[in-house]
């Protein structure tokens, strides 16, 4: 499986690349900034992605954005966003096409080599996988609108069980 990867921090980026390569992964290139990035899927037409949001040059969302842009050129590309930070904005935004094939996992809550493979794999595969803070603060974020008291009480449901950390086939 061609993986491209973005992370700005070098250590970070070595270690990330190692792990993928140790569980058979091929990684096809590792940036360091958003621009690189979007050259690189562009050009590359990986399997997978695994972004940090925040690259530079300026540390905001050129990680996020990047994707975004190539995934309007290819809309099942698939991006696994690796962030410290959960900001409901960008994660709305991964979630915004609908497409599936995203994650949102947060850094300092990966707690082992496997959790990490396995999220990228099944994103890879068109899964989907998102941290529980992050589902968390999207619901909160929906309670405050009302938006979902429109949904039925399997999704609220549903939406729990995404929360509370459980894979696909558990849900």
């Amino acid at each position: 499986m061609r993986v491209v990867l973005a992370e700005d921090l070098f250590l970070l980026r070595d270690g990330l690349t190692r792990t993928l390569q140790e569980h058979g992964f091929e990684v096809i290139a590792a940036v360091d900034n958003g621009p690189a990035l979007l050259r690189t899927l562009l050009e590359e037409q990986p399997d997978v992605a695994v972004v940090d949001i925040r690259l530079p040059p300026t540390f905001t969302d050129e990680g996020l954005q990047a994707a975004l842009e190539a995934r309007r050129s290819r809309p099942a590309l698939p991006v696994l966003v690796l962030s410290q930070y959960v900001d409901q904005l960008y994660a709305h935004e991964l979630l915004a096409g609908g497409q599936g094939a995203i994650g949102y996992l947060l850094k300092d809550r990966i707690t082992h080599t496997t959790q990490f493979v396995d999220a990228v794999r099944t994103v890879a595969a068109g899964g989907t996988v998102m941290d529980p803070q992050v589902i968390a603060r999207l619901l909160a974020r929906s309670d405050a609108r009302g938006t979902t008291a429109q949904l039925t009480p399997r999704e609220l449901d549903v939406l729990a069980l995404m929360a509370e950390g459980r894979s696909n086939a558990a849900v």
